[in-house]
């Protein structure tokens, strides 16, 4: 505890700031991973049957869900908060606030994961898929028994790595008024020169990072029967 004051005088004294700024941190990203998740994995799963030579094959319809996830990744997140504020307001009635913040997040974040779950989806083994066609199995069944299922450790590794870039993000927008830990490593430690603060919120962060990180780690692991 004595080091803890030595090092970090001003963080020692912030422990409930810190709990709350943890806790908004953690609601935005539960929210969002979740309503992004369902969105990205949708349009990512349209991109793959879509594709030429999907098992539901329509150019119109890939060429849209492509170039929407490719101009919405190309909005940095910064100018994408305050593009879509009037959005923000008509959805939650305000444009500030932890709440508020989860409206660009699932957009800035669901074009990501999509991507990532079509790259997921594309490496499983076309084969299969044929295979499962020459059975009888129709897009749905092929979609949830051989894409979904064979392609499982690699959507984790995807959904791994979208929530942690979506921490990422969560941190943006907190500098600029979203709450949570990016509010107050900014608005708190940086602008009243308590480097301290600013150094404990990031160390929270790499400690849910790397628990994120170990978690799927272990799940992938888990359901990678090729391993």
């Amino acid at each position: 505890m004595n080091l803890l004051a030595k090092y970090f005088p001003n963080a020692v004294t912030m422990k409930s700031d810190f709990l709350q700024a943890t806790g908004e941190t953690l609601y935005m990203t539960a929210i969002t991973a979740i309503v992004a998740g369902i969105i990205g994995m949708a349009i990512g799963i349209g991109l793959i049957v879509t594709q030429p030579g999907g098992i539901l094959e329509n150019r119109v319809v890939y060429n849209i869900l492509d170039k929407l996830v490719n101009l919405c990744r190309s909005i940095p997140f910064v100018i994408l908060l305050a593009v879509i504020a009037p959005l923000t307001r008509i959805i939650v009635g305000t444009a500030i606030g932890t709440t508020a913040a989860i409206v660009p997040l699932v957009i800035g974040s669901a074009p990501f994961y999509a991507r990532q779950i079509q790259n997921a989806l594309a490496e499983v083994d076309h084969g299969v898929v044929e295979a499962a066609e020459s059975v009888g199995s129709g897009p749905i069944a092929i979609i949830f028994r051989v894409y979904l299922k064979e392609g499982l450790p690699d959507i984790i590794r995807s959904s791994v790595l979208t929530l942690i870039s979506l921490i990422d993000l969560t941190a943006m927008a907190g500098a600029i008024g979203g709450g949570g830990l990016g509010n107050l490593a900014i608005n708190v430690g940086y602008s009243r020169f308590e480097t301290d603060v600013t150094v404990m919120a990031m160390l929270i962060i790499l400690v849910i990072v790397f628990a994120i990180q170990l978690i799927g780690d272990l799940l992938a692991r888990r359901v990678d029967h090729t391993a």
